[in-house]
């Protein structure tokens, strides 16, 4: 059975009081506990891990085969490469692998669970059982102060810990109906640490009244495209369009390089020279439309709405003329739209900014104004691309600061 403590208001001595029983949380913990260091882990919630719970669809899409530094972004691109070359994805997967943990791989090099993320879940907490680690659940932190003489003091609102180390794992801003609050950063600013803007990524575009009327109709239809943001970033997968908006796995790519006001680019159809394939349209059935042409491409509906709004026309393809069909095939492979905004962090993934790195250590997460108080996974400003990249992040960086903290 794994330990969980709830007990009266009291005052309690660890090596090491981690807040936040999340991904990185829980990892260091379990590696702090191992080298002996007698550690606690205080989180508000009612039950630990529970964004990787609801992750993946319910099943955790916990590392990528392929992750490296260049699927991140930092302010310091060098300072993922530490971490992430000293605990890979490939010793996560042989974690998972001496736990039994049934998964499946998927084609972009996603691994998910084949049952439920509850599996990664109880993975984190065994080791933590096995390593000594106490959790105190439903404990609120409601200051932390630096002791005179080294540590500190957390007080939450069920007990005071004095701790020599603290790692803050506190998790950003995304999904605050599991709890989400800025208490990381209000710490780290505490502690006089830099913290950058932060703002929702991985996360869905509201469009603009007049677009979501327009595409009202599409909501649940699918399209394989690649999405550029104004500075040149592309992301080759699906959309899909809600009725709020636009999703699917390329739009929550280009969110995070999205900024408020700018444009995206798709182009609907990435695999074909649309130009030539009219020009061969025309050759080999001249009276059929354009739009039962292009409907065998796209979405009919999406093409209806681009002839009544007469972005194409509305002609048989041996009424077009050169000019026409090259500007039909720049209008398809280069369908530009500005977003509004985005559905901000009640459904983002991952918060993107949040404490300096350059604050940190990036051996060790250990802050440099402030011996013994560490700042792991989405409170730091690294993040990473949709595919497994932010766990693997959790994981390297609770590994790292858990073999000194």
């Amino acid at each position: 059975m794994h330990k969980f403590i709830l007990t009266s208001k009291s005052v309690l001595q660890f090596d090491v009081v981690v807040i936040g029983a999340g991904a990185a949380g829980l990892m260091c913990a379990a590696q702090a506990g191992y080298r002996g260091r007698k550690v606690a882990v205080v989180d508000m919630g009612k039950k630990p891990g529970r964004k990787i719970l609801i992750s993946g669809g319910g099943r955790c899409n916990f590392t990528n085969e392929g992750a490296s530094p260049s699927q991140y972004l930092c302010g310091n691109p060098h300072f993922v490469k530490s971490c992430l070359s000293r605990y890979t994805q490939h010793d996560f997967i042989e974690l998972v692998d001496r736990h039994g943990l049934a998964y499946h791989h998927k084609t972009l090099g996603q691994l998910f669970c084949d049952n439920s993320a509850q599996d990664i879940v109880d993975i984190l907490m065994t080791e933590c059982e096995w390593a000594g680690v106490e959790h105190f659940l439903r404990s609120e932190v409601l200051s932390v102060e630096a002791q005179p003489e080294g540590g500190y003091v957390v007080t939450t609102s069920e007990q005071q810990f004095n701790c020599a180390s603290l790692v803050v794992a506190a998790g950003g801003l995304t999904m605050p109906k599991l709890g989400a609050t800025p208490i990381g950063y209000k710490i780290a600013e505490q502690f006089g640490l830099s913290v950058l803007p932060t703002m929702a990524a991985l996360v869905p575009f509201t469009l603009h009244d007049h677009d979501k009327t327009r595409f009202e109709g599409l909501s649940g239809v699918s399209i394989a495209c690649d999405v550029s943001s104004e500075d040149g970033t592309v992301f080759k997968e699906n959309i899909l369009f809600t009725h709020r908006g636009l999703s699917g796995p390329a739009i929550l790519q280009i969110s995070s390089f999205w900024r408020a006001g700018q444009a995206v680019t798709i182009n609907l159809l990435p695999d074909l020279n649309l130009s030539d394939t009219i020009h061969q349209w025309r050759a080999e059935q001249g009276s059929k439309s354009l739009k039962n042409s292009l409907s065998t491409l796209l979405p009919k509906r999406f093409i209806e709405i681009l002839i009544t709004e007469q972005a194409i026309p509305d002609k048989a393809l041996n009424q077009l003329s050169h000019t026409e069909i090259e500007a039909v095939a720049n209008y398809i492979h280069n369908w530009t739209i500005k977003p509004n905004g985005t559905e901000g962090y009640r459904t983002a993934e991952v918060t993107l900014g949040g404490v300096d790195t350059d604050e940190l250590s990036s051996k060790t997460f250990e802050a440099k104004k402030a011996e013994g108080l560490y700042f792991i996974g989405e409170v730091t400003d690294v993040t990473g691309w949709l595919g497994g990249y932010n766990f693997q992040y959790a994981w390297s960086c609770g590994f790292a600061a858990g073999q000194v903290c």
